[in-house]
């Protein structure tokens, strides 16, 4: 596997500036994919998982939505993540859409997005708002603190991977969610579960849920289904 570049960026984002990292893949240009962190933060996971992208041939930004926070401690997290008003945030993550389309390394017309627990709620609002901007949008286990809003103008293919083990959401509120998808948005979801826990495809196992089988199966389905929708 050839090694990824990668670096700090910082970009024009609600009207202020925000900052992420970006890996490019070694050719040094790809489709873009928007990686949404968890409630953990911008931890070295997320660093990880941008890599990983970068490496199979994708231009991957993950956006710092804590502004440099970052924890493992679960009452923090919690903090952090209910700080963080779903409103601006989607408009932090609007601006790494704006920023991968106009970025000479991006080759596709559209971007991915993909993101973890907190991110992957984010996943879904992002394509929501974006429309045909977002090309590919897969939720890993995704939740939110605050209701969705409405899903009228999704248009983006959905791959969601949740645990059946899960409670946060449960298997019955992500097959609601599925529901409430199709109606709104006419587009029925792929969501797929999994015999495993919550964050089953974090290997820094905070939560002791980390499942390798699981989580390599979900990897591979997630890069078929980008490369299948980007370009």
């Amino acid at each position: 596997m050839v090694e990824p570049r990668f670096l700090r960026v910082a970009y024009p984002s609600n009207e202020s500036t925000a900052h992420g990292y970006l890996a490019l893949p070694e050719r040094g240009c790809g489709p873009g994919v928007v990686v949404i962190q968890e409630w953990w933060g911008l931890t070295t996971h997320i660093v990880a998982m941008t890599d990983r992208l970068a490496a199979e041939g994708f231009v991957a930004l993950a956006p710092d939505l804590f502004g440099g926070s970052t924890t493992h401690d679960v009452a923090e997290a919690d903090r952090l993540m209910r700080e963080l008003p779903v409103g601006r945030a989607a408009r932090d993550l609007a601006g790494a859409v704006d920023f991968l389309l106009g970025h000479e390394a991006v080759t596709s017309g559209s971007v991915g997005a993909i993101g973890f627990c907190m991110g992957g709620g984010f996943v879904l609002v992002l394509a929501a708002q974006q429309g045909d901007r977002v090309g590919a949008a897969v939720p890993f286990y995704g939740v939110l603190g605050e209701e969705y809003p409405g899903f009228g103008d999704l248009s983006a293919p959905v791959l969601g991977h949740f645990g059946l083990q899960d409670t946060t959401p449960s298997p019955a509120e992500v097959l609601a969610l599925a529901e409430r998808i199709e109606t709104e948005s006419g587009r029925r979801p792929e969501f797929r579960f999994y015999p495993a826990g919550h964050a089953f495809l974090n290997d820094e196992n905070v939560l002791g849920t980390y499942d390798s089988v699981q989580a390599a199966e979900a990897w591979t389905a997630t890069l078929d289904f980008l490369r299948a929708n980007l370009s």
